[in-house]
């Protein structure tokens, strides 16, 4: 079992994220922590100015909201939500927090991205823990 375990969570639909919440809880076990890290990406100047006042605050709420819903569910786990480009800063938060596995949770890739979605493969690479890809 492992201590802690980081699981970046995206709530594209593409990504299984109910499966490596239940691959977490499992490899945590009773006394292991998981949190719980949703990055939100940068929106670009020239688009941000199309979105409603508030949006960034509100999505903000909204996302904790749903995290806190999944915390819930787990006996050891807490949420977090960061901004930044997701593969680095899940990265840069791993560096920070020392867990020992990162579980992520991965889209059917295309030929683009060869065997593991962008974010995922970038995880693999670069960790310095287990990293648990879930497809």
């Amino acid at each position: 079992m492992y201590k802690h375990i980081l699981l970046p969570i995206s709530f594209d639909k593409e990504r299984d994220a109910a499966r490596a919440l239940d691959v977490a809880r499992l490899l945590a076990g009773q006394d292991g922590k998981v949190s719980l890290l949703h990055v939100i990406e940068q929106i670009p100047g020239y688009a941000i100015s199309y979105m409603p006042e508030g949006y960034l605050n509100e999505a903000r709420k909204a996302i904790k909201a749903e995290l806190d819903e999944l915390v819930a569910t787990l006996p050891n786990a807490e949420a977090h939500v960061v901004d930044g480009h997701s593969g680095r800063t899940i990265l840069d938060w791993a560096e920070a927090h020392s867990p020992d596995c990162i579980v992520i949770a991965s889209h059917r890739p295309g030929m683009q991205d060869l065997l593991l979605g962008s974010t995922a493969a970038k995880v693999v690479r670069h960790a310095n823990c287990a990293v648990h890809v879930i497809r």
